[in-house]
C-alpha cells in the first residue's frame, strides 16, 4: 500500500479514536448537567417548605392548567403563567381547584 494512503489511514483512526473520547466525554458532561439541574429543582422546592401531598397537587393543577398541544405540554409567550411560588402561596391559602389559577386576560393590554 502506499506510504501516503497509510498515513491518511493512520490519522483517520486517530481521528475516530478522538471522535469517540469526545462523544464520551460530551455524554458525561450532558449528564453532570441534568443532575445539577435536578439538584437545583430539588432545593428550590425544598426551599418552599410545602408537604410532598401538597407539592403533587400543585404539579398536577399546574400541568392541569398549560395549553396542549397533541400530548406535549405547549409553552406560550406573553401568556400569563403562574410563577411556582405564587401557586405554592394560593395552595396555602386555599384548596385546590380548577379556579385557583390567576389567568389574567388584561396582562397582554397592559404588555402594549
Amino acid at each position: 500500500m502506499n506510504a501516503k494512503i497509510q498515513h491518511v489511514c493512520k490519522d483517520i483512526e486517530k481521528s475516530k479514536e478522538k471522535i469517540s473520547t469526545e462523544q464520551a466525554r460530551l455524554k458525561d458532561l450532558e449528564r453532570q448537567k441534568t443532575e445539577l439541574e435536578n439538584l437545583d429543582i430539588v432545593n428550590t422546592v425544598r426551599g418552599m417548605n410545602i408537604s410532598f401531598a401538597d407539592l403533587a397537587a400543585l404539579l398536577k393543577q399546574s400541568n392541569a392548567n398549560a395549553p396542549t398541544i397533541g400530548n406535549a405540554t405547549a409553552t406560550t409567550s406573553g401568556q400569563h403563567v403562574p410563577k411556582l411560588n405564587e401557586l405554592a402561596a394560593s395552595a396555602e391559602n386555599e384548596p385546590i381547584t380548577a379556579e385557583t389559577s390567576t389567568n389574567n386576560d388584561n396582562d397582554e393590554e397592559d404588555m402594549e
